[in-house]
């Protein structure tokens, strides 16, 4: 955590000390990735503390820095006014989970926070916003927590679809009433709002059930059940349990006929390289009919997750590869 002592600090000098300590970390990224890649989580935090340092020097945060180890939110403050939460993920995406909504750890006296966040793969890339400015959704842990989204577009915050403003909600006695308020006037006939005890884990708060999800949605689902559990199309007879499982917990989706989600439909004809196939079952027609949003997913997937559902290590250059040979064995 990062502390100055100066109570009123221009917005406009804080924002240049943001965009130089950018340029400074994408330009020291690009010369030391090795370095920078193993920067994970507080890792990053001292990196982003020292560079910080540096570009103060001549401004209204000249000596007034400091780096505090604590579970406090957010992760630098500055002249007892502004803040920047930092956050880093190894995924070839810009979303993370955030903070709690009730946001008990606050440091006192913050009122306008920025979200520094790094994707630490090659090529490692960095980004700042305000941090209301990147809210897209409340997920659930062991309590609600903000969705990070850093490409989010402006009008579409979770603040937005509420109608409340950020700092109104956040100053609430009961927030979380209110956010499940707006999140049970969206739900279809069979939802429900839910919590999971486990907090390496996040999930929509409502629970949907599948016939009320769109065809598109739907068939995305499927497409990601190809990837992370090649075992759906193999002859096992539980081939389909660790992808209801992951559907329930990961996604709050309850599907009771998951089987059919592949299966229905029966055989088929597939025409591929000028020859004619028939009678594939209807699990290997859906798979060949998407193959190209398989590979785009793979991609999207980061390492550590597919190491985890797959039960073997890859990377980002063998992830296809070692999906093709779990689907082929």
């Amino acid at each position: 955590m990062l502390i100055s002592v100066n109570n009123e600090p221009n917005r406009n000098e804080f924002q240049i000390l943001i965009n130089e300590t950018l340029l400074s970390l994408e330009n020291e990224s690009k010369l030391n990735s090795k370095k920078y890649l193993q920067l994970l989580g507080n890792k990053l935090e001292d990196e982003v503390y020292d560079i910080l340092c540096n570009h103060a020097k001549g401004t209204v945060f000249e000596g007034s820095i400091e780096l505090i180890s604590g579970q406090k939110f957010p992760d630098i403050i500055a002249n007892k006014y502004y803040g920047i939460e930092v956050k880093t993920t190894k995924a070839n995406h810009w979303k993370s989970t955030g903070s709690s909504i009730l946001e008990s750890t606050r440091v006192e006296g913050i009122e306008r926070i920025f979200m520094l966040f790094g994707k630490m793969i090659n090529p490692i890339e960095f980004r700042c916003r305000p941090y209301e400015e990147c809210l897209s959704e409340v997920v659930v842990t062991h309590s609600p927590r903000y969705l990070i989204d850093m490409n989010l577009q402006k009008g579409k915050t979770i603040f937005d679809k509420i109608e409340i403003p950020y700092d109104v909600l956040r100053n609430q006695s009961n927030p979380i009433k209110t956010v499940l308020d707006y999140y049970r006037k969206q739900m279809k006939q069979g939802d429900d709002v839910w919590y999971l005890d486990k907090e390496s884990n996040s999930s929509s708060i409502i629970i949907q059930m599948w016939h009320n999800l769109s065809i598109f949605d739907r068939n995305m689902l499927m497409i990601q059940g190809f990837c992370l559990f090649p075992e759906l199309v193999s002859k096992r007879p539980d081939k389909f349990n660790r992808f209801a499982l992951w559907l329930a917990t990961r996604k709050s989706i309850i599907c009771p006929n998951v089987r059919d989600v592949f299966t229905a439909g029966g055989q088929g004809i597939i025409f591929h390289g000028g020859n004619e196939y028939k009678n594939i079952p209807q699990i290997l027609m859906r798979l060949h009919s998407n193959m190209e949003a398989v590979k785009d997913n793979l991609a999207a997937f980061s390492t550590e997750e597919l190491n985890n559902y797959w039960e073997i290590k890859t990377n980002n250059d063998d992830k296809l590869i070692n999906w093709q040979k779990q689907i082929l064995s």
